[in-house]
């Protein structure tokens, strides 16, 4: 019988650490991806995901069964990434590319027209992500692209889910702008 993910974290919070291994594995990579889309940087997001398994470790005694690992562990997360930034606050960071992190959905075969201009659009979409203030990049992050629920997000914030709705609507409606001017369009 498989365990979830809040049966496994409780068993890690009541001392038996080695089942921390299979919450690493399948939440390492999605983790990945937060941290790259947040600070576009692959080196460092591999460390942050690091620090957070660490913290989840140090911390476990501070778990509630009652709420979702994936809320809590992503509040770790947002608090690792926080931390990080105050300690480099006035470093300017080299960007870098980003690949498979980003890629598209898979749909039928496109001609090769379409796939440039798909790729970019990606290319262009990813810059204006990057181009994003923080606060509006990681609602982003977390909603669209972690697919938490706007309830796990109020909580990893601290807020109400009625806030959370509305930074989500404004940090997408920036990211249009941003795009649009990127692109040399005239948002609409």
């Amino acid at each position: 019988m498989k365990l979830t993910d809040n049966e496994l974290m409780a068993q890690v919070r009541t001392g038996e650490v080695r089942q921390l291994e299979p919450l690493f594995e399948k939440h390492h990579k999605p983790l990945h991806g937060f941290f790259v889309r947040l600070t576009g940087n692959r080196a460092l997001s591999e460390d942050l995901v690091q620090d957070v398994f660490f913290r989840i470790l140090r911390y476990r005694h501070t778990y509630d069964e009652k709420h979702p690992f994936t809320a809590w562990m992503y509040q770790i997360a947002r608090n690792a990434h926080v931390d990080h930034m105050q300690k480099r606050r006035g470093e300017t960071p080299l960007p870098e590319a980003v690949g498979r992190d980003w890629e598209e959905p898979v749909s039928r075969t496109p001609n090769a027209d379409e796939l440039f201009g798909r790729r970019q659009e990606i290319g262009l979409l990813r810059k204006a992500l990057q181009a994003l203030p923080e606060d509006k990049r990681e609602v982003l992050v977390l909603s669209r692209y972690q697919d938490l629920k706007y309830e796990e997000i109020a909580r990893i914030m601290g807020c109400e889910v009625g806030t959370v709705k509305v930074r989500v609507f404004r940090a997408m409606r920036a990211l249009g702008e941003i795009f649009h001017e990127m692109a040399g369009e005239k948002a609409s």
